[in-house]
């Protein structure tokens, strides 16, 4: 992610800002991502004052991350996190027609660990659509617009339990399939993982209520959506 743009806003405040993390971007330096285009730093210098991260979203993964605004609200937020309190929305292109509602229970092993942990993920189908395009061994191409709640927070959690259950997500180098990748690519425009995390909701660090926080799609997800025929899902 190279571009200088301004990252969208999605909800500032005294104690927190929430933006709209291009797919590409990683949240913050690391050995594997050590320049200057990652989001802490471009978000600290738009708003000209220091951030504290308290969660990350994968780099191809785009949408909402909160960042805390001094290290109380910081404290605040990562409790949250860690301890499960925070309801997360993702939405997904994948592969194939799922269920149209279901759970995956599936435990993952951490990087270089060989204990599994326990993951799990709630999925409810949105949209389904049929092309009329080989994709051996079978006559059509299938794909469904998915709704995703993980109830833990694993490393590629999201990625890992879609092509456990065989619907892999689009735009998905790693865990995917390249021919649907290829497709999407091609005929619809899709250059990243169709991944986007969309709600988050939480306690409010400085007032205690309720905080529900929504991302919009981007122009590029809509566009794949009407492309695909998969647009036109209840609040999509």
């Amino acid at each position: 992610m190279t571009s200088d743009a301004p990252l969208d806003i999605i909800h500032r405040d005294h104690d927190l800002v929430a933006v709209d993390k291009p797919a590409g971007m990683p949240v913050h330096r690391s050995r594997r991502h050590p320049g200057d285009a990652v989001l802490l730093q471009r978000l600290r210098d738009q708003l000209g004052q220091w951030l504290w991260p308290v969660h990350r979203l994968d780099p191809p993964t785009s949408g909402l991350v909160v960042f805390a605004l001094h290290p109380e609200a910081a404290r605040a937020l990562a409790a949250q996190f860690q301890q499960r309190e925070v309801e997360k929305r993702y939405l997904a292109v994948v592969r194939g027609w799922p269920l149209e509602q279901g759970r995956v229970e599936h435990p993952l092993r951490r990087p270089g660990r060989s204990e599994r942990q326990p993951a799990v993920t709630d999925f409810h189908r949105l949209a389904t659509t049929e092309l009329p395009i080989p994709m051996p061994p079978h006559p059509t191409a299938r794909y469904a617009l998915l709704e995703l709640r993980p109830i833990t927070g694993r490393q590629h959690q999201l990625r890992r339990h879609m092509k456990h259950i065989s619907h892999p997500i689009i735009g998905d180098t790693t865990y995917g399939k390249g021919p649907h990748n290829r497709l999407f690519r091609e005929r619809f425009g899709a250059s990243e993982l169709l991944l986007r995390a969309t709600r988050l909701a939480f306690r409010h660090p400085g007032t205690g209520a309720r905080l529900h926080l929504d991302c919009p799609l981007n122009e590029a997800w809509r566009a794949v959506l009407r492309g695909s025929g998969l647009a036109g899902a209840d609040g999509i």
